[in-house]
């Protein structure tokens, strides 16, 4: 009893505060570790897309480089074993073009020549020896189907010109995608609400490296 009575005696004649001291205090702990860990993640994060940004070119950049140069948007995607190709393919668009336009410009000369007759002025230069003795209607049908064709080959240098740009830019966006061998997907299903507050179900598919 005497215990209890010096107990109460000093509750009595003791504040509430001083009642608390001592006693660990919700505001006052240390919560420094805590946002040491949150700093830092953030650091790790910042660096995270630094690096990614230094190691991948914007897109848009590699637009406009392979625009101005074909190949050069291969050699920022690190893919410099297109740009033999990307010429390659120039080259032979090129030189059939290159034929196409002599062969066609043969053939105007011999068509205009044949219907000139004595007033020929050789416009277009003169009759090709392998040309001669060829009807008027034979050389036209060929010159007309020489012309188009190499008009044709106008436009399939244009296509390739697209494709090596399409093909950068295209890249340039797939390139950041982690397609490795060691990603592994979990899938969670799990109750929640939907619209309206309705019961349902979710399913979260997330991608992590085994």
């Amino acid at each position: 009893m005497k215990l209890i009575n010096i107990i109460l005696l000093f509750a009595i004649f003791l504040t509430p505060e001083q009642l608390l001291i001592g006693q660990p205090q919700i505001l006052d702990r240390d919560y420094s570790l805590l946002m040491n860990r949150y700093s830092k993640s953030l650091d790790v994060t910042a660096a995270d897309t630094e690096n990614t940004n230094q190691e991948y070119p914007t897109p848009r950049s590699v637009l406009f480089k392979s625009m101005m140069i074909p190949g050069w948007g291969q050699i920022e995607n690190r893919q410099a074993w297109k740009v033999p190709i990307i010429y390659a393919m120039f080259a032979g668009v090129g030189y059939y073009t290159y034929y196409l336009n002599g062969e066609y410009q043969d053939y105007r000369a011999a068509y205009y020549n044949s219907v000139q007759g004595e007033d020929n002025d050789f416009r277009f230069g003169p009759t090709p020896e392998r040309l001669q003795g060829i009807s008027a209607n034979q050389l036209q049908s060929n010159r007309n189907s020489l012309r188009n064709q190499r008009d044709f080959m106008f436009v399939v240098m244009g296509l390739a010109y697209g494709l090596n740009v399409l093909d950068a830019y295209v890249f340039a966006h797939m390139r950041s995608f982690d397609v490795s061998d060691d990603l592994s997907a979990r899938t969670v299903i799990q109750p929640g609400m939907i619209a309206e507050g309705t019961p349902g179900v979710t399913i979260h598919l997330t991608l992590q490296r085994k």
